[in-house]
């Protein structure tokens, strides 16, 4: 593997994240902001932000996988929610759950959270954004 996860002393420990990623390889992949579309194009779980962010993470699994990596070569994420509040972290959270168990993986890189006003269409409530190091 060529990322090493770090949480450094004198922060916090966040149970969904780690603060520091570093990466040794040389082939940097980078996938585009996954969508809950499934491969035929649908819109999976229309107005259910659990779903859609499981849905998320199968899909930057699939495109890791395309380009020869896994999550445990992933160095950051970025999450964009739409109309996003705390109170809706709960959601977040179990979709995350739901995926990682889903796809037998424990998912904890650095990640960045932004709440948006929309995204590219009105059904989709979550994009997820991935950066991957291999060697």
């Amino acid at each position: 593997m060529a990322v090493t996860l770090i949480n450094p002393a004198g922060l916090p420990e966040i149970p969904v994240y780690h603060h520091v990623s570093v990466a040794t390889g040389s082939r940097f992949v980078h996938i585009a902001g996954q969508v809950s579309w499934d491969a035929d194009g649908t819109n999976i779980a229309v107005g259910d932000l659990t779903g859609q962010v499981e849905q998320a993470y199968v899909n930057v699994a699939t495109a890791l996988t395309a380009a020869g990596a896994t999550f445990d070569d992933v160095v950051k994420l970025v999450v964009h929610v739409v109309d996003w509040t705390p109170d809706k972290m709960p959601l977040l959270l179990d979709g995350i759950a739901r995926a990682t168990a889903r796809l037998g993986i424990t998912a904890t890189p650095p990640a960045s959270l932004f709440g948006v006003a929309t995204l590219d269409v009105p059904e989709h409530l979550v994009e997820i954004e991935a950066t991957a190091i291999t060697d």
